[in-house]
């Protein structure tokens, strides 16, 4: 039997996110994109700018993120200007081995809130395994991401560690400041009620064959 042609194709996924990945050229964010599933893509759109998509699951829903990643160099803030729009999430990377990486959050995080205003952020500290070269306390990072309404995590590549956590994040402020996250919580929740109300009427069918 033929299919239906006229049918819409079935989204691979519930909600679409572009996150864009700032900061110093030597901090590692190909790194972090390396340890997410589906593979790299070169941006068809600019050579100073590389282009990855992963897709993960949060609550049960499928989120594709579209992860842009700057060279880091500072003629590519014009890149910064022209892909932050319609950019949902930034992920703010520096080097926790690399003061100097640190220190220069303030540029990247200017360039950010004035061409994505209010777009929700994430604190990354990359090469956690190189802890033993420590420049950056834990402390000192918690307190930025405080004072600039950010998340935290400090994230090691070759480790796997909090890479997923930290994209997850995310990915759930992007979800709330759109109010996608109370939309799809209020169909979980429908969701769980019908399950109840058909558990209970299978129950109650099952008692009357029983009288």
């Amino acid at each position: 039997m033929a299919e239906d042609s006229g049918k819409p194709p079935q989204k691979p996924y519930d909600y679409l996110l572009k996150f864009l990945l700032v900061g110093d050229s030597d901090v590692g964010k190909q790194e972090i994109l390396s340890e997410l599933d589906d593979g790299a893509a070169e941006s068809p759109f600019c050579s100073g700018s590389a282009y990855k998509t992963t897709t993960i699951l949060l609550d049960g829903k499928r989120v594709r993120l579209q992860l842009w990643d700057t060279s880091g160099q500072g003629r590519f803030c014009t890149i910064i200007r022209s892909y932050s729009r319609g950019a949902q999430g930034v992920l703010l990377v520096y080097d926790i081995t690399n003061r100097w990486s640190f220190d220069g959050l303030d540029r990247w995080l200017k360039e950010v809130d004035e061409h994505a205003p209010g777009v929700p952020k994430v604190l990354v500290g990359n090469r956690l395994h190189f802890a033993f070269k420590r420049k950056v306390g834990e402390r000192d990072a918690q307190m930025y991401a405080n004072r600039h309404s950010m998340a935290f995590f400090e994230v090691s590549p070759l480790c796997n560690f909090n890479i997923h956590e930290s994209f997850c994040e995310l990915s759930r402020m992007a979800l709330q400041r759109n109010g996608m996250e109370r939309l799809w919580r209020s169909n979980k929740e429908h969701d769980e009620r019908s399950e109840e109300c058909c558990k209970a009427n299978k129950c109650e069918k099952w008692l009357i064959k029983r009288v």
